[in-house]
C-alpha cells in the first residue's frame, strides 16, 4: 500500500512539474483625466477655494470599472481598473479644472495647511458603463459650495447636480473610460459657469 502511495505521489509531482507555467494576470489601468481648453475666465475673487471631500456611491467607489447589464445587475471588471480610486481621480481633475478656470485665486487640496473660507465638496452618484440597450458612459455628480459661517445656521452657498450620458463607439473598456472622461469634462464645463456666478457674489468671510 505504501509503495502504491509513493508511486502515485511521484507521478503527481512529475505531472505537475511538466505543466506550462502561467504568469499572473496584470490588470490594465486607466485614468479619467479631462483637460480644460480655452482661456481662463476673469478672476472673481482673491480668496482661495478648498476642494473638499469627494464621496463616491457604491458600487462605483472601487478601482474596478463597473458595467450595468440589467436594471438590478451590476458587474465589476477586475481586469480593467482605474489607476487610482475614483474619489481621488475626480477630486484631482476638479481641482485642476478650477485652477485653470481662474475664478478663484487658487483651488487647493485637503492637505493644504492654510485656511480657505470657501469649500467645494462633491458627491458622485453614478459612474459606470450602461450596456442594457446601447453602450453609454454614465456620470452623475452633485456639487456643494459652502463657506465658513462661524456657527450660522446655513453655510450653504449653492448646490448643483449634473448627469451626463455619453454614447460609446463600442463595448471596450477603453471606450468606456473615454466616455466617462468626456462626461466629466462636460459636467465641469457647466459647473464652471455656475461657480463663476457664485464667486461674483460670495458672502463675506468673518471679520471682513
Amino acid at each position: 500500500m505504501i509503495k502504491h502511495i509513493l508511486l502515485f505521489a511521484a507521478v503527481f509531482v512529475s505531472t505537475a512539474c511538466s505543466l506550462p507555467s502561467r504568469s499572473p494576470v496584470t490588470p490594465t489601468s486607466f485614468m479619467v483625466n479631462p483637460e480644460r481648453s480655452g482661456a481662463p475666465l476673469k478672476t472673481r475673487t482673491s480668496y482661495w477655494l478648498k476642494i473638499g471631500s469627494v464621496s463616491v456611491a457604491t458600487p462605483y467607489d472601487g478601482k474596478s470599472l463597473v458595467y450595468r447589464l440589467g436594471d438590478q445587475r451590476f458587474e465589476k471588471d477586475f481586469y480593467n481598473v482605474y489607476t487610482t480610486l475614483p474619489a481621488e481621480m475626480i477630486s484631482n481633475a476638479e481641482r485642476r479644472w478650477i485652477n485653470q478656470s481662474g475664478i478663484f485665486s487658487a483651488a487647493v487640496g485637503q492637505s493644504n495647511t492654510l485656511f480657505p473660507y470657501y469649500t467645494l465638496q462633491a458627491s458622485v452618484n453614478e459612474f459606470y458603463g450602461d450596456y442594457r440597450v446601447r453602450p453609454e458612459a454614465v456620470v452623475s455628480i452633485e456639487f456643494f459650495l459652502t463657506f465658513e459661517s462661524g456657527g450660522r445656521s446655513n453655510p450653504m452657498i449653492g448646490s448643483n447636480r449634473y448627469t451626463k450620458r455619453i454614447a460609446l463607439k463600442d463595448n471596450t473598456p477603453e471606450a468606456l473610460v473615454l466616455g466617462q472622461q468626456q462626461a466629466l469634462a462636460e459636467i465641469l464645463k457647466e459647473y464652471e459657469v455656475a461657480l463663476d456666478k457664485y464667486a461674483a457674489n460670495l458672502p463675506k468671510p468673518l471679520g471682513h
